[in-house]
């Protein structure tokens, strides 16, 4: 039988985050590049198709959430018994997370039936868009179990030190996806539901791999099993982290619509802004996995001082990329913003996000860090805490304020966002630090 070796227990803290992260960051660009496929294919259909895909994406976002959390909660909740080495309990882990997965992939189906198309139309789809996205938003819908297993083997291998394995599936899936909607879409004249189910295809194939891999690291085939107490221990840790996920998705729909009450162009230019920021903290996101699946097994194994060490660490290399990073947001935005449009009002308006939001890359990189250490510590309630108030509650009351009552110009909702996530990222930090100290003060 093959044996979960701690392997990042050992080593130097440096060589293994840029060993997990540089994956990491890889399949996060090929998942992007994917869902700019779908969107690129829905464009070629027609432009209500572009407009249906784009409101039932929203719906997905939701969908995402869940399954970040379930990857979150597998990770943190492995990692310390893979640095124990004990690996019964590892498999018994896997066998949960598997069983809890199809059932919170029953409960998205049941609630997405329900709601799916009232908050279609609460996004804007006109009476002709609804069924276009309804078809797009029922397949995914169906294979909700599909996404939802690719997340949680995904963790599971994260928190073994492999993040190769989770790029690879979401390279190959790329690539597939470039063959399968012209087919699915064009050749077989499915439309919208061709591009679903193109998607759900490729990450039930993403799953079936994810989880050979696991067999191959275990030598045991996961099967579902259910001990509500492993549940429950699970779902401290995948809900908060789903909900610190929606905060963020709620907050930007409220941001989107506050931005939209001085023009169209300008939410299509805060619009691409603010996917190109996110283009340019991927490498931060990757550096996040890497963080959390060091620091859990060296928890497990009682190594304290590198669980700091690691974010310590981390927190440089950071500086590293915002360094590379702000450079290009400030010199370089309305080049980037060209790139996308020749509307001279969304260039400017996109162009002034990212050059203010320069001054918060390094903030948000502190926030990623000190989240991902905390969840590995399996103390996710004060992320999620912040997160309600960071994305939700202060810029929402702030901009609600300033832009309704008091008329202030669009860039107030800017400064009020930048200024708020360095506010949170002090905090985090002072936060993260302190249990750091307590935690090793136990060695």
């Amino acid at each position: 039988m093959k044996s979960t070796t701690p392997l990042l227990t050992h080593g130097t803290i440096l060589g293994h985050l840029v060993r997990l992260s540089i994956p990491a960051s890889i399949g996060m660009i090929f998942n992007t590049l994917y869902n700019l496929t779908d969107f690129w294919f829905a464009g070629k259909l027609s432009g209500d198709a572009l407009a249906s895909v784009s409101i039932a994406g929203s719906v997905f976002f939701l969908l995402l959430a869940i399954g970040m959390g379930i990857q979150t909660g597998a990770s943190a909740i492995m990692a310390p018994d893979i640095g124990r080495g004990n690996h019964q309990s590892v498999i018994g882990w896997v066998d949960q997370i598997f069983g809890l997965t199809l059932f919170l992939s029953l409960i998205v189906l049941i609630i997405g039936w329900l709601f799916a198309e009232p908050l279609v139309r609460f996004l804007g789809a006109e009476a002709h868009i609804q069924p276009l996205s309804m078809e797009y938003v029922s397949i995914t819908l169906l294979g909700a179990f599909t996404f939802l297993l690719t997340f949680a083997a995904a963790g599971a291998l994260m928190a073994m030190g492999d993040t190769a394995s989770n790029r690879n599936a979401l390279a190959v899936g790329f690539f597939i996806n470039l063959a399968l909607n012209p087919l699915l879409t064009f050749q077989l004249d499915l439309g919208v539901t061709g591009l679903a189910l193109a998607t759900v295809l490729i990450k039930a194939g993403s799953a079936g791999y994810l989880y050979w891999v696991l067999r191959k690291k275990l030598n045991h085939w996961s099967v579902p099993r259910v001990n509500l107490q492993q549940w429950i221990t699970l779902l401290r840790q995948v809900l908060p982290a789903s909900f610190n996920m929606l905060t963020i998705i709620l907050g930007g729909f409220i941001t989107v619509a506050l931005v939209g009450r001085f023009g169209s162009e300008h939410v299509a230019g805060y619009a691409v802004g603010l996917r190109l920021e996110q283009v340019l903290l991927l490498p931060a996101l990757g550096l996040n996995a890497a963080v959390m699946a060091i620091a859990g097994q060296n928890i497990g194994a009682g190594y304290y001082e590198r669980v700091e060490q690691t974010y310590r660490t981390a927190l440089m290399l950071g500086l590293a990329m915002a360094a590379l990073c702000i450079p290009i947001m400030v010199f370089l935005s309305p080049a980037m913003m060209r790139f996308f449009t020749d509307d001279a009002a969304i260039i400017s308006t996109g162009a002034a996000y990212l050059k203010i939001d320069a001054i918060a890359f390094y903030a948000y990189v502190m926030l990623f860090l000190s989240t991902a250490t905390l969840q590995a510590m399996k103390q996710p309630l004060f992320p999620m805490f912040l997160g309600i108030a960071r994305q939700l509650i202060i810029p929402v009351t702030i901009n609600y304020v300033l832009i309704v009552y008091f008329g202030y110009p669009m860039m107030s909702i800017f400064h009020t966002i930048i200024s708020v996530v360095v506010l949170s990222s002090v905090i985090a930090h002072w936060y993260t630090s302190r249990q750091l100290k307590a935690l090793r003060h136990l060695s």
